[in-house]
């Protein structure tokens, strides 16, 4: 198995927290769309790479 699946893992739970970043009343609530989006891409893109190597691994290539 990968070594990086932890790290994969964890760029998920990264995400996931940018989304859920409590920006209201600081001087960057005004960047909440943007980490928003970042977050929004981060977990998009690290699921469907393991969703990839989940499907590479059952192939057995």
């Amino acid at each position: 198995m990968d070594n990086f699946v932890f790290l994969y893992l964890a760029c998920i739970l990264a995400g996931f927290a940018l989304i859920n970043l409590p920006l209201a009343g600081s001087l960057l609530a005004g960047i909440k769309p943007v980490t928003s989006l970042i977050g929004i891409l981060t977990i998009l893109v690290f699921s469907l790479v393991l969703i990839f190597k989940g499907i590479i691994a059952l192939v057995g290539k």
